[in-house]
């Protein structure tokens, strides 16, 4: 009877190793800004994501500046003088500044249902172009106007499923991961045979680390699938690898623990029959 309750518990713990790691990523990761903010950083340089930022910020603001004859110079002027600036410290900052405020709007829809995707405020970034060429002296730089341009990143279609979900995931944030230790721990402290349960227990966090890669890996799939024609998924497969970048992590860990767990309960195992 205690080995069948120590089996069950194994199982329980092992299908909630992916499940207490997608709570605590939803609550600590993306529930948080600095993280958030951390996480989405390094796409300034990712040449998708900044290829998607230039030709979004070039098409809105192309056209806005009434220069006459020069139209189409001010244009390429313009088209150069973003590419030129995704390549500098100030665009990271502005991207960064950016990708908080993108934060904060994505948690607000989640608290009042509005909206339908995340996108990028591409506003810091235009600021910080305009105040670069202005003090460049670029005839009509003064003339280039500070709009809120919104590239959008990703898109859902049921926000109201979305928000009960990460709401959820949050609550479970703390426990999940204290309840799959205690079931580990209590499979053991059952067991009849204790180095038996340690190395069940190891193998079960190596197969649960494995379905976590597996669900990171298939929703990717689905999430770069069901993208709007408008969309590119280059960029938006960037962001996504970006914010899942702890659960990959946190699989290849939980792996590697399980695994040295498992191998070290069996090594003491054929140490003390050996004569």
């Amino acid at each position: 009877m205690r080995t069948i309750l120590s089996a069950v518990l194994i199982v329980l713990m092992t299908l909630l190793v992916p499940a207490s790691a997608v709570a605590y990523w939803a609550d600590r990761e993306l529930g948080d800004a600095d993280r958030y903010t951390a996480a989405m950083s390094p796409l300034a340089e990712d040449p998708a994501v900044r290829s998607v930022v230039v030709t979004q910020a070039g098409r809105a603001l192309s056209g806005q500046i009434d220069a006459g004859p020069f139209q189409s110079g001010v244009d390429t002027l313009l088209g150069e003088a973003l590419r030129s600036f995704a390549g500098t410290p100030a665009y990271r900052t502005a991207w960064d500044a950016a990708n908080r405020a993108a934060h904060a709007a994505f948690l607000e829809a989640l608290a009042t249902g509005h909206g339908d995707a995340v996108t990028i405020d591409l506003a810091p970034v235009i600021a910080q172009v305009k105040g670069e060429l202005v003090g460049d002296g670029v005839p009509f730089a003064d003339r280039i106007p500070v709009t809120h341009i919104s590239v959008k990143v990703m898109e859902y279609d049921n926000l109201g499923a979305l928000r009960k979900g990460f709401h959820m995931l949050q609550i479970a944030g703390i426990w999940l991961p204290v309840l799959t230790l205690f079931l580990a721990a209590a499979a053991i402290a059952v067991s009849i045979r204790r180095r038996s349960a340690v190395i069940a227990t190891g193998l079960g966090l190596a197969i649960g680390a494995g379905l976590l890669w597996v669900a990171v890996d298939l929703c990717r799939r689905l999430t770069l699938d069901d993208l709007p024609a408008d969309i590119d998924r280059a960029a938006a497969g960037a962001v996504y690898d970006a914010l899942t970048a702890f659960l990959r992590t946190t699989s290849w860990v939980v792996l590697a623990v399980g695994l040295a767990t498992a191998l070290a309960a069996w090594l003491t195992g054929r140490r003390r029959r050996t004569p």
